[in-house]
């Protein structure tokens, strides 16, 4: 593979779905050329960021790098002006302001109210798989519920509606991936602004003490945030506080798996849960790139970026760095320091970091001491996808107590 062709992987969702793939390229990349200039067919150029440096760097670097108006890499025909408003999409002053109107949820303090329910949550799911008479597709029986199930509970939404919301976040998330949907970006976040602005009304009327009431009756200045906003911000918290820690979970498990050295260790000493779960969220990356635009002429590590070009910083790149990580392409339950990404970096780092981290050492702390055998019962498949993604099928073999 040259250089050009390795470029080519940030704008190929198959790339994505082949880990030997993805990280050849990417470790080409760091090797060879950091700040790579990408140009493909139905893609906007931008300069692919691959190095761990540069990608904390430009996250923290808000006055130069900005979110608007590209936060994410997209075709053309998905660029289109949506119709929602995410703290992803904003820059500061309103960034932080908005930011704010939920931090108190997901700070630490927040998140412990939590464990209990996420607790029973987590055995709930467990118990599923040994209702499975020992063999179950870890990925559409357990990862992608569990999560779904705290996070949605957290908004407020009816258990009814799961369903439904667990389509739209596919749908979003794997619209480059046949097996996931038929549908474009475009359609499902129209389904999404529709039903959430039946949420945004009802919670304005009747208001509870759930998140999606917080959100919905916010005010900045003494005014109540746009009704474009609050469905924006439940957009994000329902679909990145559910596929996120999905993939993270069912991309561990396999990891786990195919490493029965590092699952013989966690096993013996339950303590590694912690750090095996941030080792999973390295190994993962569940998000694999977001955008920055320069907002005048700079330079990334002597490579000229002129006002108005985008870069592309790419996480799971970052997070195989071998100048910040020891053996990146070893899998270890213990690592520490384990310096990763895969939260972000800065103004932005995810809200949900603390959620995500109690529901993924949760689960497994109820799932390891109760699994006595574990084994791949068919070929794992992952996601295409430029975005978000881990597995969409892990079939497993297993016994349990």
């Amino acid at each position: 593979m040259n250089i050009d062709e390795a470029g080519r992987v940030f704008v190929t969702p198959q790339a994505y779905a082949d880990e030997k793939w993805l990280n050849s390229a990417t470790a080409l990349l760091r090797r060879e050329s950091p700040v790579h200039w990408v140009e493909a067919e139905g893609f906007e150029p931008f300069w692919a960021i691959t190095r761990h440096e540069d990608v904390a760097h430009i996250s923290r670097a808000t006055d130069i790098w900005l979110n608007a108006p590209r936060p994410a890499l997209a075709r053309h025909s998905s660029s289109a002006e949506v119709p929602v408003r995410t703290l992803v999409q904003m820059d500061a002053p309103d960034h932080g302001v908005y930011r704010h109107l939920s931090a108190d949820w997901f700070k630490p303090s927040g998140v412990r109210r939590l464990t209990e329910r996420i607790q029973q949550l987590a055995r709930r799911y467990v118990d599923r798989m040994a209702d499975l008479d020992g063999e179950c597709d870890f990925a559409a029986d357990v990862a992608i519920h569990f999560p779904l199930y705290v996070i949605l509970s957290l908004l407020g939404l009816p258990e009814n509606d799961f369903p439904r919301m667990l389509k739209l976040t596919q749908d979003m998330f794997g619209a480059e991936d046949v097996d996931m949907t038929d549908k474009n970006l475009l359609e499902t976040l129209a389904d999404f602004f529709q039903y959430f602005q039946g949420i945004v009304s009802s919670r304005r009327e009747n208001p509870s003490d759930d998140l999606g009431s917080a959100i919905a009756n916010a005010t900045i200045d003494g005014q109540l945030i746009g009704e474009l906003e609050a469905i924006g911000y439940y957009v994000l918290i329902a679909t990145a506080g559910h596929d996120t820690t999905s993939a993270a979970i069912s991309g561990g498990l396999h990891a786990l798996v195919e490493h029965p050295d590092q699952w013989r260790r966690l096993s013996d000493n339950l303590d590694l849960v912690p750090t095996a779960v941030d080792e999973m969220f390295r190994w993962v990356s569940p998000v694999k790139q977001f955008m920055r635009t320069a907002a005048e002429d700079t330079e990334v590590r002597g490579v000229r970026v002129a006002k108005g070009e985008a870069v592309l910083l790419s996480y799971p790149s970052a997070n195989r760095d071998e100048d910040v990580f020891d053996e990146p392409s070893r899998f270890d339950v213990g690592r520490t320091p384990n310096k990763h990404l895969a939260f972000g970096i800065g103004a932005h780092f995810c809200l949900g970091t603390h959620l995500a981290r109690l529901e993924a050492r949760a689960l497994f702390a109820e799932l390891v001491p109760r699994v006595r055998s574990i084994e791949l019962a068919g070929t794992p498949q992952y996601m295409d996808t430029l975005f978000v993604g881990g597995p969409k099928r892990l079939p497993i073999r297993y016994t349990m107590t």
